[in-house]
């Protein structure tokens, strides 16, 4: 059985939270919006017998601190720079899903020394959404909108956490039943601690800042092997746009997978189809 250690460690001036499990080269796991670490629950265990996996909380989620600032995409990107100099880490192999993978394209545009190898899962560049922003992709992108008007949002979720949380996997997911039982009650919890809605708010009303980082260095393509994967089933990712087109605009190396049956929480909607794709992908990785 899997041992996961459950860790703070305060970098970048932030008190970070993260679970750590194995031993071995390292890779990195960043989870996305609603979700927190516990959405890698089934890659932990798969991954950490042959690599030392790092899953921290993002800023503004879970159990990490959820201050007023910085949640443009570099600043999140140093938190983890900082952390991984703060446990001694190197070179490492970036998983990133959805709003992490947001956090892990900026990390590798700014320090590609550090990355061998990344992953981005059900994800399309914020430049990229912006860009092509029409009114079939704002039917799609309407929570964008909707989590960058200030205060608002805060102020009709509280107390209704379930309800928005319901409403987003139930959409989101191929099978709307997925993410049930304690899972579920795991997220609500998450999103019902002080600060927490507000953190994830933070997250996407960072988005000019974000647009503008990317335009700086959008002729710039990532030169590290990527792995792009989606799930089939999303329409906001999938299903509105080439994910091949996308993703070949952003990186020099890529492999695409999408995955059927799937919408946009792959980790956890198809868990043993990403477990297999992540370890055909990191092999070769020796640190």
């Amino acid at each position: 059985m899997t041992t996961i250690r459950r860790t703070t460690c305060r970098a970048n001036g932030i008190r970070q939270f993260y679970l750590e499990a194995g031993v071995g080269p390292p890779v990195v796991l960043l989870h996305g919006f609603p979700e927190t670490n516990f959405a890698w629950r089934f890659q932990i265990p798969a991954l950490a017998s042959s690599y030392r996996v790092i899953a921290p909380d993002l800023r503004g989620y879970g159990e990490t601190d959820k201050p007023a600032s910085g949640y443009d995409k570099r600043t999140m990107a140093n938190d983890i720079v900082e952390l991984l100099k703060a446990l001694g880490v190197g070179r490492i192999a970036l998983v990133g899903h959805d709003r992490g993978a947001r956090v892990a394209t900026r990390l590798v545009k700014d320090h590609p020394d550090l990355v061998d190898r990344l992953v981005v899962m059900d994800n399309v560049p914020t430049r990229i959404v912006a860009r092509e922003m029409s009114a079939k992709a704002a039917r799609e992108y309407w929570f964008f909108m909707f989590h960058q008007i200030p205060d608002l949002p805060e102020a009709l979720i509280a107390g209704r956490e379930h309800i928005w949380l319901r409403h987003s996997f139930s959409e989101w997911c191929h099978d709307p039943t997925t993410i049930t039982g304690e899972a579920f009650d795991t997220y609500v919890r998450a999103y019902s601690a002080p600060g927490a809605v507000r953190g994830a708010m933070a997250d996407y009303r960072a988005s000019a800042e974000d647009i503008a980082q990317d335009l700086d260095d959008a002729d710039r393509k990532i030169k590290c092997p990527v792995l792009s994967l989606w799930g089939e089933d999303f329409g906001a990712v999938g299903g509105l746009f080439d994910m091949k087109a996308v993703w070949s605009e952003m990186a020099e190396n890529l492999t695409v997978a999408p995955i059927e049956r799937c919408g946009h929480l792959p980790q956890e909607e198809q868990p043993e189809v990403v477990n297999k794709l992540l370890l055909d992908f990191l092999k070769g990785w020796n640190g």
